[in-house]
């Protein structure tokens, strides 16, 4: 068995079980592997086969009388009934997706989760994308949305937050504490509900405020609440109150000498991107923002953020990723745009996105459409170097450990976890949803290496020789590439670090790096030496080339 579930402690009368044995090797190109489910006597080891060949989520009883299915397959729950032995469909009278409804890699999407279950095994309550639902597992009751669709109709996002780690199962009666997600303007909140009883909302209640809520935890004996709220421009702070109230009091606020400092604003922005999709992204702006002036302006993206709209960006060194506060404190503009896919076409979706949404900034009069640049990271990078094939409109690229070919990218390992990545390309990020033998003109297409003579902007690449995601050999093909072309490129190599660097010293060193590539090609700056003149090999570790 790949593993075992106890139940009920380890006191159930049945445990669960799935077995992947003789089906392993096809997870280097499925991602997964298909899983015999089996019933288990935990008193004789007798097994009992559930069903078979399965791919999704199992989830038990707590008295391990059930057990229940998620099938991606066929996108639908069911339970099984270890004394019938029978499986029970449920969920058939639920009219909205319980899978996720904006899937959009080639593979089946993934539930959006179970809440719990009832004790002795009454009920299972799950999520759509908004609301919450209760099952009956013998698939006999009618299923009953609790939140009475008020998530669907406000385009509010619940789910319910465990204050008590060790509690098994859900109770009668007992209080909830859901968090509240507000999709529209991505605020966030909290609110009490007690299972069992009525979801009424009074008129003009407010549920959710232009803040991020996290880090709740309950008084175990009183209901006293701690959290914690943060946006853009303050860091989370510690609350506490008998109820939730977004506007009480701090116990603690963490970074009060922030108000020293120019830090900057963050703001929704919307745009129509080439596909005719309505889009969404975040705007970062410098806190002396004068529309009349003309900014430089940074663009960075991995596939959609609209959701941290109001999560704090500290401006200490990042693994690898932009430090937007620290850009935007110094003037610079950050737009970071919503990207969607469609498979066979991962290049496209990023041309059609990103080019769309820089423009649309552009449109607005506030940015120098002369002096923008690129950052990214992974398939952040990735989508960089297919980019600037495609158009010569930024002055400044950053790609760190991207993809340049995939063609060769395709068999390649992840080392961290052994993994081949053949599955990545034909189940799950890089979307291209066929093997190389079946469309190798989709490999080419959407790899910058067959374009690299198209290009014309600058071009930082960070590929790591410990790296465990993105085999390094990528970003040499990157750079020896453009170097044979006599295109303008840069390669930085930080020795033993992985896919996002992990000591301090580096971390601090490519902030610097890309703070003085920026500002060369973005303000006009003099170039650091490194950028000028390059750092000899043999002068690795010794000359670090930052200086002016």
């Amino acid at each position: 068995y790949r593993n075992v579930m106890q139940t009920k402690d380890g006191d159930g009368d049945y445990f669960y079980a799935g077995s992947d044995e003789g089906k392993r090797i096809a997870t280097q190109w499925q991602g997964f592997s298909f899983n015999d489910v089996y019933a288990i006597n935990p008193i004789n080891g007798t097994k009992k086969l559930i069903v078979g060949d399965f791919k999704g989520n199992m989830i038990p009883s707590t008295t391990g009388n059930y057990l229940l299915l998620y099938n991606d397959k066929t996108k639908s729950y069911s339970a099984y009934n270890a004394y019938t032995g029978k499986i029970n469909a449920l969920a058939k009278d639920v009219k909205v997706a319980l899978y996720d409804e904006e899937n959009d890699v080639p593979d089946d999407p993934n539930p959006y989760g179970i809440m719990g279950w009832m004790e002795n095994d009454e009920s299972v309550y799950v999520y759509d994308y908004y609301d919450i639902w209760k099952l009956d597992p013998n698939g006999v009751k009618a299923s009953v949305n609790i939140t009475n669709g008020f998530g669907r109709t406000n385009k509010l996002t619940f789910r319910n937050i465990i204050l008590d780690r060790e509690e098994r199962s859900l109770k009668p009666n007992q209080q909830l504490l859901l968090s509240v997600f507000n999709n529209t303007d991505k605020g966030s909140g909290l609110k009490y509900y007690t299972l069992g009883s009525s979801f009424d909302i009074a008129a003009n209640t407010k549920l959710t405020y232009p803040v991020r809520v996290a880090n709740a935890v309950k008084a175990k004996d009183a209901a006293t609440l701690s959290f914690s709220t943060e946006t853009y421009q303050k860091s989370a702070d510690i609350k506490v109150a008998n109820s939730f109230d977004v506007n009480a009091n701090s116990l603690f606020q963490p970074n009060a000498q922030q108000t020293n400092y120019n830090w900057g604003t963050a703001e929704l922005f919307t745009w129509k991107a080439y596909t005719g999709k309505e889009t969404e992204g975040i705007l970062y702006k410098p806190e002396d923002f004068d529309p009349k002036k003309k900014y430089p302006m940074i663009v960075y993206f991995y596939e959609r953020n609209n959701n941290t709209l109001h999560a704090y960006q500290a401006p200490s060194p990042t693994p690898s990723r932009l430090n937007i506060s620290f850009f935007v404190s110094r003037g610079y503009i950050v737009f970071v745009p919503d990207i969607w896919y469609k498979t066979g076409y991962p290049g496209k979706g990023a041309y059609d996105y990103i080019l769309s949404g820089t423009r649309a900034v552009v449109a607005k009069g506030f940015v120098d459409s002369t002096k923008i640049g690129l950052q990214g990271q992974s398939w952040g990078g990735y989508q960089i170097v297919y980019l600037i094939t495609k158009t010569n409109l930024y002055a400044a690229a950053w790609a760190g450990a991207p993809v340049a070919n995939m063609t060769s990218a395709y068999g390649g390992i992840r080392w961290g976890t052994g993994l081949n990545r053949q599955f990545q390309y034909e189940k799950t990020q890089s979307r291209i949803g066929a093997t190389l033998w079946e469309k190798p003109n989709l490999y080419i297409e959407n790899s910058a290496l067959f374009s690299i003579p198209k290009i014309k902007t600058p071009l930082v690449v960070m590929a790591n020789d410990a790296d465990d995601a993105v085999p390094w050999y990528q970003g040499i093909e990157m750079f020896t590439a453009m170097r044979r072309l006599n295109k303008p490129v840069w390669m930085l190599n930080y020795n033993n670090e992985a896919h996002n660097l992990i000591e301090r010293k580096n971390r601090k060193d490519i902030q610097i790096r890309e703070q003085q590539f920026f500002d060369y090609l973005l303000k006009g700056d003099k170039p650091a030496k490194w950028i000028a003149e390059g750092v000899p090999a043999i002068m690795k570790g010794r000359d670090w080339g930052l200086g002016y």
